[in-house]
């Protein structure tokens, strides 16, 4: 497995599972994109043995995440590592940017967790969950997409924010899913302030609580996206178009779910492909706009 394959390789996992942020990416100038899938490809990886290690126990999952967590050591301390697929291009892309490897560890206790940890008390424990799956991901995210100059502290909050909205989101989006492997990531504590139990969740029944349950968690996610929000603009201008374009096509997929009466269970909310494309054209002026000035500046400075 080459550099070159390894990055291929996380390419294409992010093109077959993550179709909106893949679209998204594509409006990155080419050198940052094949870090930002790098980064999807180690993430998506860790996320399939948590969640399709099929008839295995706990304890070999936990295993085979020992065994990514040695190899990615190994790799960063300078070890040749042969037959992985992904931690190649995922090493080369923590090297190259400085990303830390305390955000890393918070991931992978994240999804250690996952195979114990399959319901939550209160939104709080969840938040606890989200650190590490979802906040963390933006921070490791940053480095590649740059901020401008003097705002890298600044932006990681924001960067938290967006990435605990994206993952909301997704929990909305595949409560049936998650319930089919043992997960439920509604907090308890809502379940019961609005008369929704585990059944419900499987049979369909309180249809009508349900659906005023997933409207209250709705608008939690879109608080985390309004905070979100002010960070886009301390990216530099080539990462700008991406990330607004993420921000969209993640908050439709809560326009559908709105739309669809906040009934989650009666299929999977998708944002339509007309309106995919459309929110890529809006952005795809200004991200060539963007790429076209980065350029130059780089030129510039090799001139001088």
């Amino acid at each position: 497995m080459t550099l070159t394959a390894s990055y291929e390789h996380c390419r294409r996992l992010n093109a077959r599972h993550g179709r909106s942020f893949y679209l998204a990416t594509l409006l990155l100038p080419q050198w940052k994109r094949r870090h930002v899938h790098a980064l999807y490809g180690f993430t998506r990886h860790v996320d399939d043995i948590v969640d399709s290690c099929g008839e295995e126990d706990a304890e070999e999952r936990e295993k085979a995440l020992d065994g990514v967590a040695r190899r990615l050591g190994a790799t960063l301390a300078g070890e040749e590592l042969r037959g992985d697929p992904v931690l190649p291009a995922f090493a080369h892309t923590v090297r190259s940017f400085g990303i830390e490897r305390a955000d890393i560890d918070a991931f992978l206790r994240s999804m250690r967790g996952d195979l114990t940890v399959t319901r939550y008390a209160t939104y709080d424990d969840l938040l606890a969950y989200m650190e590490g799956s979802a906040a963390a991901i933006g921070l490791m995210m940053l480095p590649v997409l740059e901020t401008v100059p003097g705002a890298a502290k600044q932006a990681r909050e924001p960067a938290r924010e967006l990435g605990r909205a994206f993952q909301l989101t997704n929990f909305l989006r595949d409560v049936a899913e998650d319930l089919g492997r043992g997960r439920v990531y509604l907090p308890q504590e809502d379940l019961d302030r609005f008369g929704v139990t585990e059944d419900d969740l499987r049979t369909g029944s309180s249809r009508r609580a349900l659906r005023e349950l997933i409207a209250f968690e709705a608008e939690r996610a879109r608080d985390h996206y309004r905070r979100a929000l002010d960070g886009l603009r301390l990216l530099t201008p080539s990462s700008r178009p991406c990330i607004r374009a993420a921000y969209e096509l993640y908050g439709g997929i809560l326009d559908e779910i709105a739309r669809a009466g906040h009934d989650v269970l009666g299929g999977r909310a998708r944002v339509p492909r007309r309106r995919r494309a459309a929110i890529f054209a809006r952005h795809l002026l200004a991200a060539s706009a963007a790429g076209r000035a980065e350029r130059r500046v780089a030129e510039l400075e090799r001139g001088a």
